[in-house]
C-alpha cells in the first residue's frame, strides 16, 4: 500500500481531523492490507510466510471490530457497510 492510498484511507474514516487511531480507521488500514494480500495469495499459492501475516492481520482486524461491537453498535454497523465486510 503506498502512502497516497494510506492518507486517503485515514481521510476518508477518520472521526476528527488527525485521527489515525481510532477503532475505524484501523479496521479500514487492515481491510486494504488484507485486500493486498489477499491478491498476493492468489498469485503465489504457497507463500506461507505471507499467509501467515495475513490471517495475523485478520485476527487482529476481527479483535478490533469485537471490541467496537460490544462498545458502539451503530458505528459497527456503518463501518461494516462501508467497507463492504460481510460479519
Amino acid at each position: 500500500m503506498n502512502k497516497e492510498t494510506k492518507t486517503g484511507i485515514i481521510r476518508d474514516y477518520s472521526r476528527q481531523p488527525g485521527d489515525t487511531g481510532s477503532v475505524e480507521v484501523q479496521v479500514a488500514v487492515l481491510t486494504e492490507r488484507i485486500r493486498e494480500l489477499t491478491d498476493h495469495l492468489r498469485v503465489h499459492k504457497k507463500d506461507t510466510h505471507t499467509r501467515v501475516g495475513l490471517l495475523k492481520l485478520v485476527g487482529r482486524r476481527r479483535n478490533l471490530l469485537n471490541y467496537l461491537t460490544n462498545n458502539d453498535v451503530t458505528r459497527y454497523k456503518t463501518l461494516i457497510n462501508s467497507l463492504g465486510l460481510r460479519r
